[in-house]
C-alpha cells in the first residue's frame, strides 16, 4: 500500500530535482494540471497510469522508490556504475570531476590499421592531387587514433 503523504514528499523531491513546478511537470508527463494539484494536496491517490508516465518520461526515477521509498533517486545507471560515480543525494552539491580529455591506452592493434592507411593513401594519390592531412580511426570503445601520412 502506498503511503500518500510519503508519496507526495517523493513527488516534491522530483519536482525540486528537475526544477519544475506542478504545472510544467504535468505537461511533461501528459496529465491534466488539476490531476497534479489534487495529488499534491492529498485529495486523490496516484493511479498506476500516472506513476508509469512518470517513470517513462524520467528514467532516473526508480519505480520502487516512487511507490514506497525503497531504492535510490536518481537511480544508478550502467554508466555511473562503470565510472564509479556516486549518485546519492549527498553528492549532488559537489560532483566529482571527470577527466574527459585524458588519453586512454588502447592495446596494440595488428598492422591492419597501417595497411588500411597505406591503401587509402594510394587511392587518394591516384584519384586526386590533394594530399591527405590526417586520417582518424574511431573505435567502438570510445577511443580514436589519428594518423598523419607525412
Amino acid at each position: 500500500m502506498v503511503n500518500i503523504d510519503d508519496f507526495i514528499k517523493r513527488l516534491e523531491i522530483i519536482l525540486d530535482y528537475y526544477s519544475l513546478n506542478a504545472s510544467s511537470f504535468a505537461d511533461k508527463i501528459g496529465v491534466q494540471r488539476s490531476s497534479m494539484s489534487h495529488l499534491l494536496s492529498g485529495r486523490n491517490k496516484p493511479s498506476l497510469d500516472f506513476i508509469l508516465k512518470i517513470t517513462d518520461f524520467f528514467p532516473d526515477i526508480d519505480l520502487y522508490w516512487i511507490l514506497n521509498g525503497k531504492g535510490v533517486f536518481p537511480k544508478k545507471t550502467e554508466v555511473s556504475e562503470n565510472l564509479n560515480i556516486d549518485t546519492t543525494p549527498s553528492n549532488f552539491d559537489t560532483p566529482a570531476p571527470i577527466d574527459l580529455f585524458s588519453q586512454i591506452s588502447v592495446p596494440a592493434e595488428s598492422n591492419t590499421d597501417f595497411e588500411k592507411l597505406r591503401e587509402i593513401e594510394t587511392l587518394a594519390k591516384n584519384e586526386n592531387t590533394d594530399k591527405i592531412d590526417k586520417i582518424i580511426f574511431f573505435y567502438k570503445n570510445g577511443t580514436f587514433k589519428i594518423y598523419s601520412p607525412n
